[in-house]
């Protein structure tokens, strides 16, 4: 009965949750999915991370290769995000190819590595004007429920905070440079951002974490990006119904807490691994 109700008005069904102050699979409104964390299952990547918020899943691997630093800005280093999200990903069509939502999301991780400042790009630079580092952060949705932004930006944290990079100099006499494998060390991380994604119904009731149904039903869906002082880095909201000051305010106040939530989450892991 309830899943011929679902399949006849989806809008409906959820809204009968709603009304109660609870969702469909158990949540309350201001509740995330578990979120589980695998730091290093990519063995031939400098940096690997499997992130999972409920049902969504995220691999994100990171290549270090060689370059030439850019003209403008001689003494950094590159960043380049990809997320892809291949059509095995999800069964449910969505409106607008997968691409449309990767290049979105690719974007928007990018601004993120900008505006976090998660990154120093001086630190990737080895001599000015010589030679740097360029980190390709490729990001591949596995399993897609939702909530894509926040799986991707924790995955992109853990793989880059799992990331070691060999000594590399470049030899005096001849210019060439020369790579030490066996001297590695991480990369200092300068910032630690964390999403937080929120849905809103009737524009007036507020969800966390939202699933690909919920997504779809919403009236708008808002992601926010806060860093360990509190400071709200990012807000991507592509269009959809306005929000008041007080209820942005309540969830910059649920996105502070979930940063907590994940930084507490990732030192756990990375803490049981050096053990």
């Amino acid at each position: 009965m309830a899943e011929g109700f679902k399949t006849a008005d989806p809008l409906e069904y959820h809204k009968s949750f709603l009304k109660e102050n609870c969702r469909p699979d158990g949540r309350e409104l201001d509740e995330f999915r578990t979120t589980t964390l695998n730091i290093g299952p990519i063995s031939t990547a400098e940096g690997s991370a499997l992130v999972k918020i409920g049902n969504t899943a995220v691999m994100c691997g990171i290549k270090a290769e060689l370059a030439v630093p850019p003209s403008d800005s001689p003494d950094k280093g590159y960043i380049v995000p990809n997320v892809d999200m291949p059509p095995l990903c999800t069964s449910k069509v969505r409106s607008g190819p997968p691409e449309e939502q990767a290049q979105a999301a690719s974007q928007f991780i990018a601004d993120v590595i900008e505006s976090s400042e998660m990154i120093r790009k001086e630190d990737l630079c080895i001599q000015k004007e010589k030679l740097c580092w360029v980190l390709y952060c490729d990001i591949m949705c596995l399993d897609y429920d939702g909530n894509l932004l926040d799986t991707c930006i924790v995955a992109l944290l853990a793989a880059l905070k799992n990331t070691l990079l060999p000594k590399v100099t470049i030899n005096k006499d001849t210019d060439v440079p020369e790579v030490d494998l066996l001297e590695k060390s991480p990369i200092s991380i300068n910032k630690h951002p964390v999403g937080s994604s929120f849905a809103v119904f009737d524009n007036t009731i507020l969800i966390v974490d939202p699933t690909g149904d919920e997504e779809s039903l919403a009236t708008a869906v808002m992601t926010l990006v806060m860093d360990e002082e509190g400071r709200l880095c990012s807000l991507h909201k592509p269009g959809g119904t306005a929000l008041s000051g007080e209820k942005l305010q309540h969830c910059i106040g649920r996105a502070t807490t979930r940063h907590k939530e994940i930084i507490k989450l990732l030192d756990k892991i990375i803490n049981s691994m050096k053990k």
